[in-house]
């Protein structure tokens, strides 16, 4: 149990069965009535971000959240199959818990969050930018960059992104995970 004056970004609490984050707090003490703390959290699993104020002193539970590096082997029926890096113990991860699925290959080191106490997965995640091969894309005609004009491109992966026209076939590019968008050609 942690009171308010425990919360630090960061920590990791229960809140009403579902996991948040502090992503930002402030302690107010008003001139009259009681102090109380004005939060931001997290949700672990779905991302959205709530406001919630919190009388002073209140107790909440505290969960111990780890982050461990997993390398993806392969993908069977059962789900996408990762194996940690510490111990060589294999797990599998169901698509809908992995954020940036479309651009997972395999050997790729993605960060798996842990609740600590139960050893449950409660989602995977890829590093902000990964580096991948375009596998097929049309021809950019020349001279026709006079506009921010893109064009759709294959990734090894077998996702589709929208790419500047100078981007060719064979080319490795640098992906945001996070929305699928292309960031810069990937320096050798």
């Amino acid at each position: 149990m942690a009171s308010t004056s425990d919360f630090k970004n960061g920590m990791c609490i229960d809140l009403e069965g579902q996991y948040f984050y502090i992503v930002e707090f402030l302690h107010v003490k008003p001139g009259k009535g009681p102090a109380f703390v004005r939060t931001k959290l997290k949700n672990v699993t779905t991302g959205r971000v709530i406001d919630k104020t919190f009388n002073s002193g209140v107790k909440v539970d505290e969960v111990r959240i780890e982050r461990r590096p997993y390398q993806f082997l392969y993908q069977d029926d059962m789900g996408y199959n990762f194996m940690n890096q510490e111990t060589y113990e294999q797990v599998s991860i169901q698509k809908d818990l992995i954020n940036g699925v479309d651009f997972l290959k395999e050997g790729d080191i993605a960060e798996v969050v842990v609740h600590a106490a139960t050893e449950t997965i409660l989602f995977a995640e890829l590093p902000t930018h990964v580096v991948l091969t375009v596998t097929y894309t049309e021809p950019g005609l020349k001279g026709d960059t006079a506009t921010n004009a893109t064009k759709p491109a294959t990734l090894e992966t077998g996702a589709t992104i929208r790419v500047p026209l100078f981007i060719n076939e064979g080319e490795k590019i640098k992906v945001d995970t996070r929305d699928g968008s292309y960031v810069e050609r990937a320096k050798e």
